[in-house]
């Protein structure tokens, strides 16, 4: 490849890339954050414990509507995260539970919530704070013995999307 190939090449992978931004919705951004620790699906995913689609490759973009209660917040492109057969490894836990998320793009945070079959477990308010890009929510679990899966919702201040991940606990075990 010429030198002057390269640089017509490197200048239509840069004009494809302000394009693609430049069409992307409003409100969208590139990376955003998931639960880390103990391993959400996402993140099982991404260390090939299991084998996903796309998800694998891009762990912290499951976004959608404020609202949803499902794990992959209504994104059919990372549908596997809804299926509870799929294989997710179990994590044992006490009765409380550190959650560890991993922010790659800190947005305005309104709250983060934590529910187990659609009932609300736990709820912290950012009023609208930025987030680190590590930090731990502790969470009580103890009205919840035995394996679980806890859906976090981290509702962004600025924008009418959330992120979701699903962590699959076993509850007491430890």
């Amino acid at each position: 490849m010429t030198v002057r190939s390269k640089i017509r090449s490197g200048a239509a992978v840069a004009a494809a890339t302000a394009l693609a931004f430049t069409l992307m919705p409003a409100g969208a951004a590139s990376a955003h954050g998931y639960v880390s620790d103990p391993p959400s699906r996402q993140a099982q995913c991404a260390a090939g414990v299991v084998q996903c689609g796309p998800i694998q490759w891009e762990p912290q973009s499951v976004e959608g509507p404020k609202g949803l209660m499902e794990c992959a917040g209504g994104n059919a492109a990372f549908s596997e995260l809804n299926d509870d057969n799929y294989g997710w490894d179990v994590t044992p836990i006490g009765t409380t539970a550190n959650f560890e998320w991993t922010i790659t793009a800190a947005h305005a945070s309104a709250e983060w919530e934590y529910f187990i079959d659609g009932q609300l477990v736990a709820s912290f308010d950012d009023g609208g704070a930025r987030p680190p890009w590590n930090f731990t929510h502790q969470v009580d679990l103890s009205n919840y013995p035995g394996e679980q899966t806890v859906l976090a919702r981290w509702n962004v201040a600025d924008t009418a999307n959330a992120f979701y991940a699903c962590i699959d606990v076993n509850v007491g075990a430890l």
